[in-house]
């Protein structure tokens, strides 16, 4: 019999600091006093922090509690599509660490910033060159930042040709905040279904691509985990009416090293270094959304740019037409310290046999669990692949159901409900990181919760029974937060 990950075993509570203290508990002695002490008047000092007495254990123990109800990476698979929590090397973190790049003080001036300049100058070449771009800046702090540089991009290029406008093309598998960074910009979104192999037609495209059409934003892969096959026909449908095409780069996971996106008509891609490029992901940062763009739009580009003269390096403002300054300072440095590393450590040769792992994760997934779950699009699938729940709701057990079961099995839930073009969506994204093994006890438990569902239903109905906390009312939570402790 297969062990699971997961465990009915011991599940600490834990209050609040401020019941566990006791007055006259002290956790640390203060050394010697080589003066004598001398009362301070109340009036200058106030009533002071409202800090409870603990002891040392009452603090190593809370914090140590704490962190045991922490789930991550590094305690087991994370398998959510879209996101690409993958495992990230620890040398990364170690070189980001170091002293001279953890103190250097952004506002040093370039003569005694050249490590770090020097580094930034690398790292757009670096990820200019596995995109198969011209140019790129560094400042963009996330996914959706990087979608609102690149929307500003579009503009300032159409303003550049004395013809604004007013529109975006925004296919319904594109990510959420596609639509919305158009939108920040002022554009309309023009939504646009995908066909029946999910990926989008080019007859559909010419259809809403006029001259009041700045472009088009294509996930690519798309959020159905497929590669629009379609997409140097639609570039040449949009490039045909001037139009710029954008590609939102969150699933880049999937394809570095193996596509040429110059190539097939991307004028603009966002990349989300906390994704593929080795930089600790979730908990709201942190982020780093580079953005590369071919030649024609590179004088657009945010300032200061980091420029090199004869093997120096500075920080550059003269470009008349850029779009201005998008982040304090020279963008999240710690993020791209991480990815500079991992991309010198993997190199070409393996950051393209990570895309291949990762693509080929998927796909045995996929295979292995087509027979279980319903699968919409039953095709080759690239770094995620999306199931549904339509077989299990005969049943009357949902998407929900079986991902809260999945947590008393040990493992993180995949993302749910999304994409949105799929009712019931299940998306897994197994990365690159995970071994065969692993992978194979998360399709069992997918496999065993299924069996349950046919024979127990109200067993998931009632899940999860193992963590520390029941299933939540979800719906007050959302309309009616508590936000005290």
């Amino acid at each position: 019999m297969k062990e699971f990950p997961g465990t009915s075993g011991l599940i600490l509570n834990e209050p609040l600091l401020w019941e566990k203290g006791k007055k006259g508990r002290c956790g640390f002695s203060l050394p010697r006093r080589d003066v004598e002490s001398y009362p301070v008047s109340k009036d200058l000092l106030g009533e002071g922090p409202d800090f409870p007495d603990l002891s040392e254990v009452d603090i190593v123990r809370h914090y140590t509690r704490l962190s045991q109800w922490n789930f991550a990476v590094d305690s087991g698979m994370y398998p959510l599509g879209s996101c690409t929590m993958k495992y990230n090397p620890k040398t990364n973190e170690r070189q980001a660490a170091q002293q001279g790049f953890a103190a250097a003080h952004p506002m040093l001036p370039p003569n005694l910033s050249q490590g770090i300049l020097k580094l930034m100058y690398d790292l757009e070449r670096f990820l200019v060159e596995i995109t198969g771009m011209d140019a790129a800046t560094l400042q963009p702090a996330a996914g959706a930042h990087g979608e609102l540089t690149g929307m500003l991009l579009f503009y300032a290029y159409h303003r550049s040709q004395g013809a604004p406008r007013s529109k975006i093309i925004v296919p319904d598998t594109a990510h959420g905040t596609n639509p919305a960074s158009a939108a920040l910009c002022g554009y309309r979104p023009v939504p646009i279904k995908s066909n029946d192999n999910g990926v989008l037609a080019p007859e559909d495209v010419a259809a809403v691509m006029d001259e009041e059409t700045a472009g088009i934003m294509v996930t690519n892969p798309n959020t159905l985990g497929l590669f629009e096959d379609n997409i140097k026909k639609i570039a040449e449908i949009v490039h045909a009416k001037g139009g710029l095409v954008y590609g939102d780069g969150a699933n880049m996971n999937a394809v570095m090293g193996i596509v040429h996106m110059g190539e097939i008509g991307i004028d603009v891609l966002h990349l989300n270094l906390h994704k593929t490029f080795s930089t600790p992901h979730g908990g709201g940062g942190p982020g780093s959304g580079p953005v590369c763009v071919m030649k024609q739009l590179a004088p657009f580009l945010p300032v200061p740019r980091v420029i090199e003269k004869k093997g120096r390096y500075f920080l550059a403002e003269n470009y008349p037409e850029s779009i201005g300054k998008l982040h304090a300072f020279n963008g999240t440095v710690g993020v791209q310290i991480r990815a500079y590393s991992y991309i010198l450590s993997m190199g070409g040769k393996n950051l393209k046999k990570a895309s291949q792992l990762a693509v080929l994760n998927a796909n045995y997934i996929k295979e292995r669990l087509k027979q279980t779950f319903h699968l919409p699009y039953d095709r080759p699938c690239m770094h995620e692949c999306v199931f549904s729940d339509k077989l299990q709701q005969v049943y009357k057990v949902t998407t929900l159901d079986m991902v809260k079961r999945l947590m008393d099995y040990g493992f993180h839930p995949p993302t749910i409900y999304f994409p949105l073009v799929v009712p019931g969506a299940i998306m897994i994204e197994p990365t690159e990181t995970e071994s065969k093994e692993d992978i194979d006890l998360f399709i069992d438990a997918m496999k065993a919760i299924v069996r349950e569902a046919e024979e127990n239903p109200d067993l998931l109905h009632a899940s999860p029974g193992r963590t520390r906390r029941r299933r939540l009312d979800e719906t007050t939570a959302a309309r009616k937060p508590c936000l005290r402790g």
